[in-house]
């Protein structure tokens, strides 16, 4: 456990990336509002994280923050024109026409690729037997399930997740130099493949496949507007961030508990009708998201009491606030059958994650499917962790199936 009196997120290590639950939980219980060097805030309750990003004096937009943080290049321009760093109008307006790819028949078409999909990848599991559960089946499903919606070829798709954890890691609080050159490299390499996918789907409206939404960003409109070249490149960076390395982080994730927790998975295994719940307490124990930010646009009162003043650069940790005591009976306990589970890893408010159907969808498929295929599960090797604070999951998880 770190030190609480010197604790500092802009200056945390490999012990907290590891396993940031009793630091969490001491917070929680010392300094629920604790206060970094730089004057930003840590918030490791549910109540006051809920709060915050349920208030409408809440800010998202990080042009301020992220010119400090990144100056001016490719990651500042992803993470500052991309939906999740803006606030209305202007996420209004882009928000309603990234909907138009989440629509039920839109993801009906995608239930159906995505059951092919995890059906196709489980053989290959099958034949493999030992293998790592990330890099042979975690990753591969978010990979295929983007680049059908966005319709990349095949030769780019090897390269998603790089490009995911590259932009992704340069969010983290501590960030090398070596990190943000990566990130700027994968913003720009990335953003010329999908201008160039952008110009031929323009061109080709018809040719889209089953499930695929690059038409519907397109040639979507909302109160006349349409997104801009660089409105749609930089918002399918997002989607690909959005959806890839949480959905790995998901289907990772819940593996691992399962293992850990033999009753449960037993449990799962003599009822998957249970799998819902299963998915939830999953995203619940081990949130693919750990820490949102916002900006107080007003003085705000926390329902802890503390108030806040205007401008106030806060840090959510949605990990601590899902598994605060006060919100969850017996939080640090793996219970697949929770109710109520009021766990906030797709936040809440306006800003709740657009794509949450989509990804519950693919973790009762991908997971459900996995676990009533291979009854038997064992852990073959060391685990590897992710190496970020904002983002947890495994780069390799070696399992042995049956």
């Amino acid at each position: 456990m770190l030190d609480i009196a010197h604790f500092d997120l802009n200056n945390i290590g490999a012990e907290f990336i590891e396993n940031p639950y009793p630091t969490l939980a001491q917070l929680r219980t010392t300094t629920p509002v604790h206060r970094n060097g730089d004057g930003s805030v840590y918030l490791t309750r549910h109540d006051d994280c809920l709060a915050v990003y349920r208030s409408r004096d809440m800010l998202s937009d990080k042009t301020e923050a992220f010119g400090k943080k990144f100056g001016e290049c490719p990651l500042k321009v992803h993470h500052t024109t991309s939906l999740v760093f803006n606030d209305p109008p202007y996420h209004t307006t882009v928000r309603k026409l990234i909907s138009g790819a989440f629509t039920p028949r839109k993801l009906a078409e995608m239930e159906r690729q995505i059951e092919r999909i995890v059906d196709r990848l489980l053989d290959r599991v099958e034949d493999l037997g030992e293998l790592d559960s990330i890099a042979d089946f975690a990753m591969v499903l978010p990979t295929e399930i983007i680049s059908l919606m966005l319709g990349i070829p095949e030769s780019y798709r090897a390269k998603l997740r790089g490009y995911s954890t590259a932009i992704l890691g340069a969010l983290d609080p501590m960030v090398s130099q070596a990190q943000l050159a990566a990130g700027n490299a994968a913003v720009e390499e990335f953003g010329a493949i999908l201008s160039d996918l952008i110009n031929h789907r323009r061109a080709n409206p018809d040719a889209a496949g089953e499930g695929e939404v690059l038409e519907a960003l397109i040639f979507g409109e909302h109160n006349g507007h349409h997104l801009t070249q660089n409105e749609l490149v930089q918002n399918c960076i997002f989607l690909l961030n959005a959806g890839h390395e949480t959905t790995t982080s998901l289907v990772g994730n819940s593996i691992a508990l399962l293992l850990d927790n033999p009753d449960q998975h037993r449990r799962l295994l003599d009822d998957p009708t249970l799998i819902a719940g299963t998915v939830e307490e999953c995203l619940r124990m081990e949130s693919p998201v750990q820490i949102g930010n916002r900006t107080a646009g007003e003085e705000f009162t926390l329902p802890s009491g503390p108030v806040l003043p205007k401008g106030t650069y806060i840090h959510t940790s949605i990990a601590g606030a899902n598994r605060d005591p006060e919100a969850f009976s017996n939080p640090e306990r793996f219970d697949i059958t929770r109710n109520p589970n009021p766990h906030i890893a797709f936040i809440t408010g306006i800003h709740v994650c657009l794509g949450a159907s989509l990804a519950r969808m693919e973790g009762k498929l991908a997971l459900g499917r996995f676990v009533e295929r291979f009854p038997k599960l064992a852990a073959d090797g060391p685990r590897e962790r992710l190496g970020l604070a904002r983002f947890r999951g495994f780069t390799s998880l070696p399992i042995r199936v049956i």
